[in-house]
């Protein structure tokens, strides 16, 4: 009897132990990483920091953004990938680097299905064409008009090879006939940069990297991307209304864990990003950047990633994208 209740009892005192191991009623205790496979300045890095802090607004500490850029994304996502699953580390997914990069890379780094897990959809954006102020083009006719003549004297920054700011300019030349030169950049914020100075003489980028310097004069945009046109740009027209169909490319963002995270763990971080994404300041934050709020539970995110996976591997096909080797 004694023997059986000295049992019980250890039973009894390991029983929070092993909750907390299962992730059961898990609460982070120290902060919790995002690693931002990009530069500072850009729409990934914009959004995780807002909800990073709002999220652990109430926690006994801050969430940290640790930027760590390179291979469009690739290594900051492996590092998130290969690090302990033990809910203090999430990786920034992006439409490049969780979809396009899987078709258009020989060898990744990663495996989104083996290696990572999803936990949460942040926001969705449109890619917004812009030039400086003094370009010849007023409107996005005119500019393909501008295009032709140049030919290939024209070049356009991108934030990476393969991102979707990259694939547009591709895409419009195959459907348009035109010959613009590519200059990849590692970042949204340096390649926008390239264009204020006069590096190269278009973007296509994420509109919360451009907001600022679309507002401030410095760049002007001519077209968007988007299904609809941007409320935080509601003068400037989609790529159907200037008269390019089919052109819909919505880049979008998210957090996911390394494989082994437990379910549970997994589970409070999307609810404490949910409960982020609920705060009406940060709504209008997001908004106010041109970002939509999305949200919802893990399984929305991981719908969404697997259509993209699908869709972007076509594209690449059909347009013949050459594959990266290194």
């Amino acid at each position: 009897m004694r023997r059986r209740l000295l049992g019980l009892c250890a039973l009894l005192l390991a029983l929070p132990g092993l909750a907390r191991a299962q992730g059961a009623e898990w609460q982070p205790d120290r902060p919790v990483r995002i690693i931002l496979p990009f530069p500072p300045g850009g729409a990934t890095d914009l959004i995780a920091r807002i909800l990073a802090e709002r999220a652990s607004r109430d926690l006994p500490h801050r969430w940290v953004v640790e930027n760590r850029s390179g291979a469009n994304g690739n290594i900051g996502m492996a590092a998130a990938a290969q690090s302990p699953p033990d809910g203090y580390t999430l990786g920034a997914c992006t439409i490049g680097n969780c979809a396009i990069n899987a078709a258009i890379y020989a060898r990744m780094p990663f495996d989104i299905e083996r290696d990572l897990v999803p936990v949460f959809w942040s926001a969705s954006v449109m890619n917004a064409l812009v030039v400086r102020p003094d370009h010849p083009a007023q409107n996005f006719q005119q500019f393909v008009e501008w295009a032709k003549r140049e030919g290939n004297r024209v070049n356009f920054s991108s934030s990476g090879f393969g991102a979707s700011n990259h694939l547009l300019g591709e895409f419009l030349n195959g459907r348009l006939g035109l010959t613009m030169q590519h200059v990849p950049f590692r970042g949204g914020a340096p390649g926008m940069q390239a264009v204020i100075q006069g590096a190269t003489q278009l973007f296509f980028e994420n509109t919360p990297t451009l907001i600022g310097s679309i507002r401030g004069g410095q760049l002007r945009p001519l077209v968007v991307s988007g299904r609809t046109r941007d409320p935080a740009l509601p003068d400037v027209p989609t790529l159907e209304e200037a008269g390019v169909p089919d052109a819909v490319i919505e880049p979008w963002f998210g957090y996911m864990a390394p494989r082994g995270t437990p379910p549970a763990v997994v589970a409070r971080l999307n609810a404490l990003l949910n409960a982020a994404m609920t705060d009406e300041a940060v709504q209008s934050r997001l908004r106010d950047l041109g970002a939509r709020p999305e949200g919802g539970p893990p399984e929305r995110f991981s719908a969404h990633v697997q259509s993209e996976i699908a869709r972007w591997r076509e594209v690449v096909r059909v347009n013949r994208i050459e594959r990266i080797t290194e």
